[in-house]
C-alpha cells in the first residue's frame, strides 16, 4: 500500500480535492493537509513521516516544506503540481489538472 500525502496551504481546496479524487485508488492510502496554522488539516511531523510520497501544489509549499520538516524528509519523494490557488473546491479544471499530473507517479 503506497502512502500518498497532499499538501496546499489552508487544506481547503487543492488538497482535499486532490485526496478525495484519489482515495478510491487501488493501493492507495491518501491524506492531505495544510501548511498554514489556520489550516482545516494542519501538516504535522506525523503526516510527513507516514508519507511515501508527498505532492506540494506550489514551489512555495516545497521550500516551507523542507524548511520546517527537513529532518524528517528521508526516504520520502516530494513532488511540486506547479497548480496556483485559484481553484474551487472539486473544480473540473483543477480535477483535470491533478488527473494529468498525479497518475505518472503513482506507477
Amino acid at each position: 500500500m503506497k502512502k500518498i500525502l497532499f499538501i496546499c496551504s489552508h487544506n481547503k481546496l487543492r488538497s482535499p480535492t486532490a485526496e478525495a479524487l484519489f482515495s478510491d485508488y487501488p493501493n492507495l492510502e491518501v491524506r492531505s493537509a495544510g501548511l498554514k496554522n489556520d489550516a482545516d488539516i494542519s501538516l504535522g511531523q506525523e503526516d510527513v513521516m507516514w508519507a511515501d510520497t508527498i505532492f506540494v501544489m506550489e514551489k512555495a509549499h516545497l521550500t516551507k516544506l523542507k524548511t520546517k520538516f527537513r529532518s524528517l524528509l528521508k526516504n520520502q519523494k516530494v513532488i511540486c503540481l506547479d497548480i496556483p490557488d485559484k481553484y474551487a473546491y472539486m473544480d473540473e479544471a483543477l480535477i483535470k489538472i491533478l488527473k494529468n499530473k498525479v497518475p505518472p507517479y503513482l506507477k
